[in-house]
């Protein structure tokens, strides 16, 4: 991360929401848009980078047989294993990325409003560590806000640009307005099953 995680913690120490993730209108239809856009009812083994307090990860949690999350605040991961009490196959550490990427394989990772924070070379190496631990039917989501930010070195249009340039993967899915892009890239066919659908 460009910044010490004490500036993230401060964040969530003043107000368990800092960017209103769990009562803003914006954030609500965008988590709804993010989870409209996964093409598999369930995944084995999710992770998400930078998850915050945990409202998306609880939304997350619904979809998946395993859930790891990790951010860098020790507050936001505690307000985010409390979002997750519910959810016991769901389970988040404190790490800064990308030096503290998980172990083992994962068929989605998703990283939400994350890229900002790393510089160009620390974003680089995350797209690495994406591509290493991504399992053989495995997909990236990736979903930005597009405005320039105050505390992060890139804004999301520069890192939509490098998730685009470096994945070598299947971009399916490029959802765009005015305030944020959402794509999604996969390693094989991201086609809807139909037959799981049916059961």
């Amino acid at each position: 991360m460009s910044r010490p995680a004490e500036h993230f913690d401060t964040k969530f120490q003043h107000t368990p929401d800092p960017w209103g993730f769990r009562h803003r209108w914006y954030e609500k239809r965008k988590r709804e848009l993010t989870l409209a856009a996964l093409p598999r009812q369930h995944y084995r083994r999710i992770f998400e980078a930078g998850c915050a307090n945990g409202e998306l990860s609880h939304a997350l949690a619904q979809r998946c047989a395993q859930l790891l999350g990790c951010d860098v605040s020790p507050t936001a991961v505690a307000l985010a294993q409390a979002r997750l009490s519910d959810a016991p196959h769901a389970e988040v550490y404190v790490g800064a990325l990308p030096t503290d990427w998980p172990a083992g394989t994962f068929d989605l990772i998703v990283l939400s409003e994350i890229g900002y924070y790393l510089d160009k070379a620390a974003l680089h190496a995350l797209i690495q560590r994406c591509i290493a631990s991504l399992a053989d039917d495995g997909a990236v989501l990736a979903c930005h806000w597009q405005h320039p930010i105050d505390d992060g070195p890139q804004n999301g249009r520069q890192v939509h640009h490098l998730l685009r340039r470096h994945l070598p993967l299947r971009r399916v899915i490029c959802h765009r307005e005015q305030d944020f892009v959402l794509e999604l890239w996969c390693k094989e066919s991201c086609a809807i099953n139909l037959s799981e659908e049916a059961r």
